[in-house]
């Protein structure tokens, strides 16, 4: 009879008792889950708070393996001696001597003798600049000096230059007195080593090599965010005129909220009575200088829809290839 009575607040207990156990480990679970995100959290913050080293302060550096290795991650064949000239920036040899100095070293061995990457910078600045005014010059023949030199100065600029260099670690081996290592320093060291592939290489694998880097940041940019035309109608009636077109003329085709807060317009550029070109605006000023621009990108073929960059190898390298390897 007891034993009957006992029975089911034995099995209340364990019910109870496997529940609230139960509770504890979902609450447990849970909580270690929200610790290991709030510890990831704080200790991404932390890495963001810490003063940048360099690579070769961290454990497991070596600086000729690494330089070594850089040719091979780029499958370029580099001159050793030519690419750690490379990343040495003027600026490191002069804050190593007046380092040198101010520890009470004698005069005769403060002098480094090391030579910068100057010379190398010229070379490769001076071949980047003549072979991507020529790739423009055959891609876009109908496209004006002025607009050539956008394209090549775009290319070539500091902001992006450096932003290739980053994104290929050279930060980790060029040799600069300040760290993190500055745009500017970064974009001579990224033409340095375009110098030493062209004497390590020769032409042919430079050109290869710049146009892998290069020619693909201009991937979804339009023509007048790289150039500048403060007058684009007035470009156009030079073109035109160039080419025996008669002026163009502007022509308001469809509007859309003009008396309210925004406002659109479409104008038409009509020659001999056939549309040219079509642009949208604010205002009818803004979408007649808009259509002038769709009207040029026309005229230089530099649309949107144009035809993608040809990356084949040149016939003649090919056959050059194929004669080396057959003998």
């Amino acid at each position: 009879m007891a034993g009957s009575l006992l029975r089911p607040l034995v099995f209340e207990g364990s019910r109870r008792l496997l529940t609230a156990t139960s509770g504890r480990t979902a609450l447990g679970v849970q909580t270690r889950r929200h610790n290991q995100r709030w510890v990831r959290a704080y200790l991404e913050y932390q890495r963001h708070l810490e003063t940048p080293k360099r690579r070769s302060e961290k454990p497991s550096w070596d600086y000729h393996a690494e330089v070594q290795a850089f040719g091979h991650r780029l499958h370029e064949k580099f001159s050793l001696d030519l690419l750690k000239t490379a990343f040495v920036n003027q600026c490191y040899v002069k804050g190593e001597e007046s380092r040198r100095q101010a520890l009470g070293v004698e005069k005769e061995t403060i002098a480094l003798n090391i030579k910068d990457n100057h010379e190398l910078c010229l070379q490769g600045t001076s071949f980047s600049h003549s072979y991507l005014r020529r790739c423009f010059e055959e891609a876009y023949p109908h496209l004006p000096t002025p607009g050539i030199e956008a394209l090549v100065n775009f290319l070539t600029s500091e902001e992006l230059v450096s932003y290739i260099a980053k994104n290929l670690s050279l930060q980790d081996l060029t040799l600069c007195a300040e760290f993190p290592v500055p745009p500017n320093v970064l974009q001579q060291t990224f033409f340095a080593v375009i110098g030493a592939l062209l004497q390590s290489s020769g032409p042919q694998r430079t050109e290869i090599f710049v146009r892998d880097f290069f020619i693909p940041q201009l991937i979804g940019k339009d023509l007048f965010e790289m150039w500048n035309v403060l007058n684009p109608m007035g470009l156009l009636l030079e073109e035109l005129t160039k080419r025996n077109i008669p002026a163009p003329e502007p022509r308001l085709t469809k509007q859309s909220g003009a008396t309210t807060a925004l406002p659109l317009f479409f104008v038409g550029l009509y020659c001999d009575k056939k549309l040219l070109a079509e642009g949208p605006g604010e205002t009818v000023v803004m979408a007649e200088e808009e259509a002038a621009r769709v009207a040029l990108r026309k005229l230089y073929g530099f649309t949107e829809n144009r035809r993608p960059w040809d990356y084949s190898i040149p016939k003649s390298e090919q056959s050059a290839e194929k004669a080396i390897g057959s003998n």
